[in-house]
């Protein structure tokens, strides 16, 4: 009985699977004492105490993903805006879709958007179907109508913004293909020059790292939570090494929950995840996009476009809108030239400040 009796509390501490039944004691037919009128002598019977104790809690799980499709004429003319129309010089069949706010313009079988000139991914590429063009209910939800129906970007008095440079003492970076220097040093200059824009605009800034030491990216986010961040930059440079041909501007921030990131580098992408950084979908992708357009006028870097992405750490859990920024690459020549210029580092910072004005 005492074998019995552990067996059955370890039952009725439950599993992942589910709830406890009501009969715990009921629960399979192997651990049923067999039929007897006689009690061991050994045995002393003791009356179970009563338990206040609930069992525990069920996981949970967030709601199903949206799986429908809507036709971009109908849900133009339920919120009043002009219909898609199509734009008669591409050289793939695109449509553009207008509000007082800009102009979206979407290729059928491509993820590739713009938004008043500079590029977005969506998640799931626009389709033709009986003549219509339909949208997914997330891109719509997500992407398109934070964008053409949302209220402008607003942030209150006190604004307080955490600066990130990335990398850091050992953490590196990526370095300069012309001549080793390291993407942490960069980084840095640029945060420090950023900073006095920002204060200069009402903004109260603190950086992740003022020298060059390092910090976790756990850290990070704990320090732009503990700081009360109305926004969280990190401030990056990329590099496709060995290839030295590719280069630009590129912006990132969180996947809304349902939604496949536009890049994975390899790392799991739980597209049911939903994480506090989730909160700020809208927020997200509308400083992305004025940040990334501020910055391609500014350098003339091409423009490769607002990204979403699970596996950047400093991104993840944040408690206010959150971007990542990639400010160039350090294994394109032409670009790690630029890079190492102390004029262009200010002209980025200037931008970012000028975007957030």
């Amino acid at each position: 009985m005492l074998l019995l009796l552990a067996g059955c509390t370890s039952i009725y501490q439950g599993s992942e699977s589910g709830p406890v039944p009501k009969e715990w004691s009921q629960t399979s037919a192997a651990v049923q004492p067999p039929a007897t009128n006689k009690i061991p002598p050994a045995v002393k019977i003791i009356p179970a105490p009563a338990s206040h104790a609930n069992p525990p809690p069920l996981k949970t799980f967030p709601p199903a993903p949206i799986l429908t499709w809507t036709s971009l004429d109908r849900w133009a003319a339920a919120n009043k805006i002009a219909g898609p129309r199509r734009m008669p010089d591409s050289p793939v069949a695109s449509y553009a879709v207008s509000s007082p706010r800009g102009t979206m313009i979407l290729e059928i079988g491509s993820r590739e958007a713009t938004w008043n000139g500079v590029e977005l991914h969506l998640g799931f590429a626009p389709e033709i179907i009986d003549d219509q063009l339909f949208i997914h209910g997330l891109d719509l939800q997500k992407n398109l109508e934070p964008l053409l129906l949302g209220k402008p970007l607003a942030f209150g008095a006190n604004r307080i913004i955490v600066i990130d440079p990335g990398h850091g003492g050992g953490n590196s970076g990526t370095v300069s293909v012309r001549d080793g220097r390291m993407e942490k040093e960069f980084t840095l200059d640029w945060a420090r020059r950023l900073k006095p824009l920002l204060e200069a605009n009402g903004w109260t800034v603190f950086l992740t790292r003022t020298n060059d030491s390092y910090v976790t990216n756990s850290s990070r986010v704990v320090f732009a939570t503990a700081h009360h961040a109305d926004l969280f930059i990190s401030l990056h440079f990329n590099s496709g090494a060995p290839d030295k041909k590719a280069g630009g501007l590129e912006t990132y921030c969180f996947s809304p929950t349902g939604i496949p990131s536009t890049v994975t580098r390899g790392y799991a992408d739980p597209w049911m995840e939903k994480l506090s950084s989730n909160d700020f979908d809208a927020e997200n992708l509308q400083i992305a996009l004025k940040l990334q357009g501020a910055l391609a006028r500014a350098t003339g870097l091409e423009d490769r476009g607002v990204r979403h992405v699970r596996y950047i750490e400093v991104l993840r859990g944040q408690k206010c809108p959150a971007v990542l920024i990639e400010g160039g690459y350090l294994s394109n020549p032409h670009e790690a030239e630029k890079i190492e210029s102390a004029a262009f580092r200010q002209q980025l910072a200037a931008a970012v400040a000028g975007a957030l004005k």
